[in-house]
C-alpha cells in the first residue's frame, strides 16, 4: 500500500480538514514531506480525470469536497448534509467580527447601531466565532472571534483570503472610536475667514447714517436757546408751588370725608344692618 492511497483513505473518511502533519499520524512511514507529495498526486489525478470530487484546501488544512456544479444535484436529497443559511443581521454581526477581531460585544453594537447579544449567542451556536480573550478595560469584557470552522464553513483557506480591506466599506475599513463625534457646521470655517476685524470697520460702515459728533460751537448755542424758552415761560408757572399747596388742600378735605362716610359705613356694620339691606328694607 503506497503512500498516496494512505492519505485518500484518510481524507475521505473524515469530515474535516485535515493538515499534513494530522494524517502523517496515520502510518509510522509518512511524514509531512510524502503527505505533501501525495497530496499533489491525488489533486492531479482527480482533475485530470474529471471527477465529481476535488482536492480543496480549506481551513488551513485538506479535505474532499464534491465540485460545486454538482450540487443541484445533491440538493434534492434530505439526507446531504446543507450548510445552515445566516440572516442579515447574523451576516454583518459576522463581518465586523471576522475584519476587527479580537472585538467585544460593545463595539459590534456600536458599529452596528443595534444591540447584539443574541446574534453573538447564535453565532457561537453555529461555531463561528468563539471567546478568544478578555480586554484589559473595566470589567474585562470577552473579546470574540472566528474559529476554523468559519474557515471551512466559506470555504477560505485562512483570513488572508477574505476580500482586500480596501474593497469593503469604511465601517470594516477601519476603528471607529466610540463615543459620539462633535458635528461639523458645513460653512462655519469659510464664515470665520470671511469675518472680518473689527478694528477696520469704521463708524460710517456700521451704521451707515450715523451722524457725526456735534461742535462745542453747536452745543452752546442750544444752551442759550433752552435759558430763553424758561425766562418766557407763563407765570402760573412760577406759582407751581401755590397750585401744589391748593391741590394738596383739596385733597385733604377729599381724605376727610373718605374717612367719615367709612365711619358711618362702621356704625352701620355695628348695628347689623349693612347700607345696601337699609335700602332694601325702606323700599319695602
Amino acid at each position: 500500500m503506497n503512500a498516496h492511497q494512505i492519505v485518500e483513505a484518510v481524507l475521505f473518511a473524515s469530515d474535516a480538514p485535515l493538515t499534513a502533519d494530522e494524517i502523517a499520524r496515520a502510518d509510522e512511514m509518512l511524514d509531512e514531506d510524502l503527505v505533501e507529495e501525495a497530496l499533489q498526486f491525488l489533486r492531479a489525478e482527480y482533475d485530470d480525470a474529471a471527477r465529481s470530487f476535488e482536492l480543496v484546501e480549506v481551513a488551513e488544512g485538506y479535505q474532499i469536497l464534491t465540485r460545486a456544479e454538482f450540487a443541484p444535484y445533491l440538493e434534492r436529497f434530505d439526507n446531504v448534509p446543507r450548510p445552515t443559511r445566516l440572516s442579515g443581521p447574523a451576516l454583518e454581526t459576522l463581518a465586523i467580527i471576522a475584519y476587527r477581531q479580537p472585538i467585544g460585544r460593545i463595539e459590534v453594537e456600536y458599529i452596528r447601531g443595534v444591540g447584539a447579544s443574541g446574534v453573538i449567542k447564535s453565532l457561537q451556536d453555529r461555531r463561528l466565532i468563539d471567546v478568544v480573550g478578555r480586554a484589559e478595560g473595566l470589567g474585562r469584557p470577552l473579546l470574540y472571534g472566528t474559529t476554523q470552522f468559519f474557515l471551512e464553513h466559506f470555504g477560505f483557506k485562512s483570513l488572508e483570503d477574505l476580500p482586500r480591506p480596501d474593497e469593503l466599506p469604511v465601517v470594516l475599513r477601519e476603528r471607529i472610536p466610540l463615543g459620539p463625534e462633535e458635528p461639523v457646521v458645513e460653512g462655519a470655517e469659510e464664515s470665520a475667514d470671511d469675518a472680518v476685524p473689527a478694528s477696520e470697520v469704521t463708524a460710517g460702515e456700521e451704521g451707515g447714517d450715523t451722524p457725526a459728533a456735534a461742535s462745542d460751537e453747536e452745543v452752546a448755542a442750544d444752551a442759550g436757546a433752552s435759558r430763553a424758552e424758561l425766562d418766557d415761560a407763563p407765570a402760573d408757572v412760577e406759582h407751581g408751588d401755590d397750585v401744589g399747596d391748593d391741590a394738596k388742600a383739596d385733597g385733604g378735605s377729599e381724605d376727610r370725608d373718605d374717612r367719615d362716610v367709612g365711619f358711618d359705613a362702621d356704625d352701620d356694620a355695628a348695628d347689623g344692618d349693612l347700607p345696601g339691606e337699609r335700602e332694601r328694607s325702606d323700599a319695602s
